[in-house]
């Protein structure tokens, strides 16, 4: 065919398919009418699996619904969102970027261009989280000398003044002691562990263990567990100690997450990553262990602070567990990443075993 024979809908159509974009075409049922080769590749679904489907009936869940879609088709006005989590029919986690237009021809169609950011955005995550975290511990140091010294003083005239008053009035200066005790025990839960990790050759499973022992022994609403190990993960220097105490915090909140949730379920899970890059270091293996939770999911406006000490979704809560917990996890090389939406919550630790230099 030569260059004056092609149509304009064929090079429309060539041009399309060398996209690395997925497109796809919506008529007024949300029904699947047109998708690129990008598609199959983005969302990892063969042709029979995308032709003729339901855009929504492709996922356990969506961050854009039906409704959203409908909306934009009467309003005849296109809209794009950002980090769109999607979870396909097999399960598969992706991260999207999405925009919608409406289609002059065909009309009464949407046209929606899908981007997957996974990758980008967790490597960006990370070293964002990574600088959050290191200035947030250094913010509360700093505000633990502020506080704790001038509450040292305090407590010392408290003690100074009891001696020289009446029994009956002693208690106003237990209360001002009690007080200042509690505020220091606070500062010292902020700082987190004393001591750095102290890495001995251990078993990573033996540890997920202990933790689920430990649960089962403070087990509110009688949540089920499973567990799903890779065996193939071998011993590796880690301290068991700080370890066990971060998964612990997770699994926690795992379990008062879920004390409103029939047939409540916590998966442990343990996998291996080959040639992963970890705070911008490549290593030959690391480790990884899930916590996955089928509770309601954590709020929207606390996903990006979920770290911060002093952010809880729980009533009553002091959010010092997953801050602790990153920085156990941190004193090891590693990180850990959350992925959440109603009904699957799941903390990912990812644990270096070997760099690349061995």
């Amino acid at each position: 065919m030569t260059q004056n024979s092609i149509t304009t809908a064929q090079l429309q159509a060539h041009i399309t398919e060398q996209l690395t974009t997925a497109i796809m075409l919506l008529d007024a049922s949300l029904a699947i009418r047109y998708f690129n080769t990008a598609c199959c590749a983005v969302l990892g679904l063969g042709e029979k699996r995308l032709a003729e489907h339901y855009f929504i009936e492709l996922f356990q869940h969506i961050d854009i619904s039906a409704a959203h879609l409908h909306s934009a088709l009467n309003a005849k006005q296109g809209f794009s969102v950002s980090d769109v989590q999607a979870v396909l029919a097999d399960g598969r986690h992706l991260l999207l970027d999405i925009a919608v237009t409406l289609s002059e021809h065909p009309a009464e169609h949407l046209l929606l261009e899908i981007r997957q950011v996974d990758q980008q955005r967790k490597i960006s995550l990370e070293s964002l989280q990574q600088h959050q975290h290191l200035a947030a511990r250094e913010l509360i140091r700093g505000l633990a000398h502020e506080i704790k010294n001038p509450l040292g003083g305090l407590r010392g005239a408290a003690q100074l003044l009891e001696e020289s008053l009446p029994e009956e009035l002693t208690e106003y200066t237990q209360l001002i002691i009690a007080q200042a005790d509690r505020l220091r025990n606070l500062v010292d839960r902020l700082l987190g562990p004393y001591r750095p990790a102290q890495r001995i050759s251990s078993n990573l499973h033996q540890m997920i263990e202990q933790v689920r022992q430990l649960a089962l022994m403070d087990n509110p609403g009688q949540v089920q567990f499973s567990r799903d190990y890779d065996p193939s993960i071998p011993d590796f220097p880690f301290d068991p100690e700080l370890l066990e105490q971060a998964l612990l915090n997770i699994v926690r909140n795992a379990q008062q997450a879920l004390e409103h949730t029939e047939h409540a379920c916590i998966c442990l899970q343990s996998r291996v990553l080959h040639q992963h890059t970890l705070h911008g270091k490549r290593y030959k293996l690391v480790a990884l262990i899930r916590v996955i939770d089928n509770g309601p999911g954590i709020p929207g406006e606390i996903k990006d602070t979920l770290f911060y000490p002093m952010v809880s979704g729980k009533a009553g809560g002091t959010g010092l567990g997953l801050s602790i917990a990153q920085t156990l996890i941190h004193q090891h090389g590693g990180w850990i990443d959350c992925d959440s939406w109603p009904g699957h919550t799941e903390f990912t630790l990812y644990l270096p075993i070997a760099d690349t230099k061995d």
